[in-house]
């Protein structure tokens, strides 16, 4: 999988020897098959070429977004699966906090095929299968039956990504077994293009925390509508319904409102006549 692994926070910093310099990694971009480039900001110090350094990962932050990064795998697997093989990766950016995913679909992609792509997903992290990561030639790997991405540009030698039952060419960081990562919910499905959807997850204890916060969102609606939560979609179309008929028996007041007020001025204007 090709994409941007990004971070609001540094997820790493370089220092010079002696702390005579101090750069925070942001970002870091594929610019050729075997060149990669990191992006950040200079804090303190300066940097030249044959400076030796030392680079210091944030280990919590590298943890997210590599449990944001391998789930991309499966997610990309799952909706080939529930889709159609016409889906093609068009772009992703994932980060500590959850991973994007543009592609190809034409029309929406509908609340029963996100659940199936949920289950999909959710059903490879229980399985908890290791990951596996082989270096080969790209004529192997292409015979392997590895995803990979149209217009790419590929090196010589490969590197294979397994994680769970998808198989694709990435260079980036992943967990060491599918069970890292957790839980799996996706939060959002948009149209950014002609043909190209896309859709937001997140993972492990941001997954989590969002699902509970709908749970108490739930709750409060059941308490407020005094029903309990399993009957809550009944009572909310039956308030819905007496809300409506309401509304029509205000708009028939209002009716037989103005059509007196119309006979009063009219027998006003009678009276005032003679």
């Amino acid at each position: 999988m090709t994409g941007v692994q990004t971070c609001a926070l540094p997820i790493c910093r370089i220092e010079a020897a002696g702390g005579a310099a101090v750069f925070d990694v942001q970002d870091t971009q594929k610019i050729k098959a075997d060149v990669f480039a990191q992006h950040g900001q200079l804090q303190s110090g300066s940097l030249k070429v044959g400076d030796a350094v030392q680079a210091r990962v944030d280990a919590p932050l590298r943890a997210a977004t590599t449990r944001n990064h391998s789930v991309t795998h499966l997610m990309h697997k799952a909706l080939r699966d529930t889709l159609g093989d016409h889906v093609q990766q068009k772009g992703s950016l994932v980060d500590e906090d959850k991973t994007r995913f543009d592609f190809v679909q034409h029309a929406p992609v509908t609340p029963a095929q996100l659940h199936r792509i949920e289950q999909l997903v959710n059903a490879e992290i229980v399985a908890d299968a290791p990951t596996v990561i082989r270096e080969m030639s790209l004529e192997e790997a292409r015979n392997s039956g590895a995803m990979m991405l149209f217009g790419e540009k590929y090196g010589d030698i490969v590197r294979v990504v397994d994680v769970g039952d998808s198989r694709e060419l990435c260079g980036g960081t992943h967990v060491q077994r599918a069970g890292e990562i957790g839980f799996f919910k996706l939060v959002a499905e948009s149209g950014v293009a002609a043909g190209v959807r896309r859709v937001e997850a997140i993972t492990g204890e941001k997954a989590l925390a969002y699902v509970q916060q709908l749970e108490n969102a739930v709750t409060q609606a059941a308490h407020a509508l005094k029903a309990p939560v399993h009957e809550l979609q009944a009572r909310l179309e039956q308030h819905i319904e007496h809300a409506r008929a309401l509304e029509k028996e205000i708009a028939q007041l209002k009716g037989k409102l103005a059509n007196y007020q119309d006979r009063s001025e009219e027998h006003t204007s009678e009276l005032q006549s003679l």
